[in-house]
């Protein structure tokens, strides 16, 4: 039994690890916005790797040993992120450039996997006009998109924008 609970830790922090690697090379446009099929897909993915975390067991000590494989590596990593830069810039990403002063810039639309039609949205959720109001839009790497106006642009009801 004791072993078979060891196996089960070990393919938890494999599939979290794993899943952390891949999400990254996703891109963050998922982490802003879940569309209803990005919300169908994490569901089943959660299912789909159910099964070889807990070793095929369906036993109460596989589930928590799983799940407490999985909050302590993810503590264990948010820990040696705020450590470590290089860390955080690799798993977390950084700032993305989309529009400098009113023009897309359409090598890091590319890198984020995002189209002008995508940044538009964003924009207009920060109630900007055009992009030609815009002196930065930036994709953080939470994926939110963040607007900063030309001094001369005046938005309908300014806010302030979330950091």
């Amino acid at each position: 039994m004791g072993s078979d609970l060891g196996i089960v830790a070990l393919n938890t922090l494999a599939i979290y690890l794993f899943l952390v690697v891949v999400i990254r090379l996703i891109g963050r446009r998922q982490l802003g916005q879940l569309s209803a099929l990005d919300l169908v897909t994490l569901l089943l993915l959660g299912s789909a790797v159910e099964t070889a975390m807990v070793h095929g067991s369906t036993t109460l000590g596989a589930g928590l040993v799983s799940a407490a494989v999985l909050l302590g590596s993810n503590n264990a990593l948010n820990l040696a992120m705020v450590r470590s830069r290089t860390l955080r810039r690799l798993v977390g990403g950084g700032p993305l450039v989309l529009i400098h002063d009113g023009k897309f810039v359409e090598e890091n639309l590319k890198r984020a996997g995002l189209t002008p039609e995508d940044v538009l949205e964003g924009i207009r959720e920060r109630e900007a006009i055009s992009p030609d109001q815009i002196r930065f839009a930036v994709l953080e790497a939470d994926g939110e998109i963040n607007v900063a106006l030309c001094a001369n642009a005046t938005s309908p009801s300014p806010r302030p924008l979330p950091s």
